[in-house]
């Protein structure tokens, strides 16, 4: 874990200038697909509080399943191909101003999101934590790959950041998020497999069909006391053993991020570069741990791919594979992670941890991530800046972070105390500290 530096003297005018919300009467929120879970229609409540309308897309049952007003219920229930004309049908019987939706890579969204700028909407896109499982992000007009902090550099950060000499409060050890993301996913899936059939022309953005997700969604809860069994014997003999290994943090197959912000076809490709690179260059007495997604259902066998990769490169020996799991108890002792774009990185950068990254991430940045040559990398791995990473994690935390989570009851509730008055505010989360002068000035041409 690395030592934060004092930020003593990288103040910026935002510390003495408050942007309060505009005002949200005339303020119209049209929500599309949202995590899985009451999350969006809670925030809907809030938004309603302050003087606002708020309406919402369902394309399929799922979604309408935990919305409150079926009055301000669309139905999408035509071909996608008619979804651009139609989103902007709505957008102007509505009268929309904002739009809210999880993610920006689904088609659907994409082609919201390019319909909603030429029209001059708000767009306000959340995701999972960038620094979870404690935090949630919330950005403008785009994230991961498409987020305005691909194009801010630790220097702009370092600027931008108030005074403070203290560290950031650390995450919890529990927050119970992934039990009840694993329940909201069952439940959405049983409407849309039980109760779709106002969606004659809904089709899935995953491969998989509706059936076959609720399935895989049933068996992971089914098998999730055999699973945390195997994965603590697994990680127990990988802390006891003694050995220097370094952990692969895994994605999922049909995750947004590794699907458009990745060149790998597929994790099995990943797997076998990296198995391939470190049967070349990782020192004979060093191991390679790799760890599942917590949320990997066994739709893409990536355990028995490891196991017989690793066996056609002589390597099996030297290989673990863990089934999800808190990641916290294999980095503290790891040498080094390997991922294409995981937001797990984060938890690698922040104990100082060697990471090499192969897609793009927000993270991808000069003196946090190395670009060595794998077979290099394993052998004599570069570690991340420490001054860098705590700039870096500090600017996310006064951003785009905002504690709470979307599933549990707990987080919902942190979540949603702060997120209402952002999502009111005229700038986005980086112009108001990149750039807290014109965010005023904006403020202040709405006001008058």
């Amino acid at each position: 874990m690395i030592a934060y530096p004092s930020f003593e003297g990288y103040c910026d005018t935002m510390a003495n200038t408050t942007v309060t919300p505009e005002s949200s009467s005339s303020r119209v929120f049209l929500f599309l697909q949202g995590p899985h879970g009451p999350f969006f229609s809670q925030l809907a409540d809030h938004l309603k509080e302050t003087g606002a309308r708020c309406w919402r897309v369902a394309f399929n049952a799922g979604d309408g399943s935990k919305w409150r007003d079926g009055e301000t219920l669309l139905r999408f229930c035509t071909p996608i191909e008619e979804w651009p004309t139609r989103f902007l049908e709505w957008v102007k019987m509505i009268r929309a101003t904002d739009l809210v939706l999880y993610g920006d890579t689904r088609r659907h969204h994409a082609e919201a999101i390019a319909a909603a700028r030429s029209a001059g909407l708000t767009i306000h896109v959340f995701e999972e934590g960038y620094l979870r499982p404690y935090w949630a992000t919330y950005e403008r007009d785009g994230s991961n790959g498409n987020s305005r902090l691909m194009t801010i550099t630790i220097e702009e950060m370092e600027r931008a950041l108030t005074c403070t000499e203290e560290p950031p409060a650390l995450p919890p050890d529990r927050w119970g998020d992934l039990r009840m993301h694993m329940v909201h996913g069952a439940l959405y899936h049983w409407h849309v497999l039980f109760r779709n059939q106002a969606f004659p022309h809904y089709h899935p953005h995953r491969d998989q069909n509706v059936a076959e997700e609720f399935r895989l969604h049933l068996l992971r809860l089914l098998r999730r006391p055999r699973h945390i069994v195997e994965r603590w014997m697994t990680t127990r003999t990988i802390r006891k053993a003694g050995w220097p290994y370094h952990v692969v943090l895994l994605q999922l197959d049909h995750d947004a991020s590794f699907r458009a912000f990745s060149d790998f076809p597929s994790q099995t490709d990943f797997v076998a570069h990296v198995i391939e690179a470190f049967a070349k260059g990782a020192p004979q007495h060093h191991r390679l741990v790799f760890k599942a997604h917590p949320l990997e259902d066994g739709r893409a066998k990536v355990d028995m791919q490891v196991r017989d990769i690793a066996k056609r490169h002589g390597v099996d020996g030297r290989i673990s594979f863990v089934r999800g799991g808190k990641l916290a108890f294999l980095l503290y002792a790891a040498r080094s992670a390997v991922t294409v774009n995981s937001t797990s990185a984060h938890q690698a950068l922040w104990r100082g941890l060697p990471v090499r990254s192969f897609g793009i991430s927000v993270y991808d940045k000069p003196g946090l991530v190395s670009h060595q040559p794998l077979t290099t990398f394993f052998a004599d791995p570069t570690p991340p800046d420490p001054v860098a990473y705590a700039i870096y994690r500090q600017f996310l935390l006064e951003t785009s972070q905002i504690p709470g989570g979307f599933y549990s009851a707990k987080g919902r509730s942190e979540l949603l105390r702060n997120v209402g008055d952002r999502m009111l505010r005229s700038a986005g989360p980086y112009p108001q500290r990149l750039d807290p002068s014109e965010t005023a000035a904006q403020h202040l041409r709405l006001v008058r």
